[in-house]
């Protein structure tokens, strides 16, 4: 679904990526692990067309999205929830979801997509009219994957969904995270919680200094002594 080859990216002349080899098959969930500063962000944020390229490619079902505008890319069904969730904190909680269905025209199917959310999230359906910055943090971020799902997203980028939030929230987060997959959602995953993320996740990638030092299964990254000394704190 998603082929990332040599890609490289940064800002402000300061190179980031440094060749990044990658992919996403349709159905699986596969994370990016790192230290801070290793690219995940920048990787994501290079994908949704919010940085630009220097070098590589990036292909959705064989479409070049180098050439693309964000918006461009969040029609051909890719959307992503960004790190520190970035609600709408003025805005209410239903607002925050509509605002998620921005680019659909299919009215009928936003309407049983928000029915879906409320239900994944059944907090929701008695907060619909508070205002999201009263929100806990924990809720915010689950209204920020609410409201990326509004999007109907094919393949879905998750920027460090627990970063922040507290720990009995945690479990729900990667709960909802399972559920999404199992309604067929593609999934990208950034994730400070490493062994959490890999537990999940069908295949891995680790980055240091812009790229890719080891990649392999969930299983298989949870038992390398490399990762397991480096992010799991074996």
């Amino acid at each position: 679904m998603l082929t990332i080859s040599a890609l490289r990216s940064g800002y402000s002349g300061v190179e980031v990526l440094q060749g990044i080899d990658l992919h996403v098959g349709a159905g699986e969930l596969v994370t990016v692990i790192g230290s801070n500063g290793a690219g995940k962000t920048t990787l994501l944020r290079t994908i949704s067309g919010l940085v630009k390229a220097t070098g590589g490619t990036v292909t959705f079902e064989g479409r070049d999205l180098l050439s693309c505008s964000p918006d461009e890319i969040v029609r051909t069904g890719i959307v992503h929830v960004p790190e520190g969730r970035m609600v709408l904190s003025k805005m209410t909680v239903l607002e925050n979801l509509q605002l998620g269905a921005y680019a659909r025209t299919d009215a009928r199917q936003v309407a049983e997509d928000l029915e879906g959310v409320i239900e994944m999230f059944p907090w929701l359906k008695d907060r619909l009219k508070q205002v999201a910055g009263t929100l806990s943090g924990g809720e915010q971020q689950m209204l920020a994957i609410g409201r990326g799902l509004m999007g109907h997203p094919r393949l879905l980028l998750l920027d460090e969904p627990s970063l922040g939030v507290a720990p009995l929230i945690v479990d729900a987060i990667f709960q909802s995270i399972e559920d999404v997959m199992t309604k067929g959602v593609t999934i990208l995953l950034i994730e400070q919680n490493a062994s959490r993320a890999l537990e999940i996740a069908d295949r891995g990638y680790a980055l240091e200094f812009g790229s890719v030092f080891v990649s392999g299964s969930g299983r298989e990254l949870l038992e390398d002594d490399r990762v397991r000394q480096a992010y799991l704190g074996i």
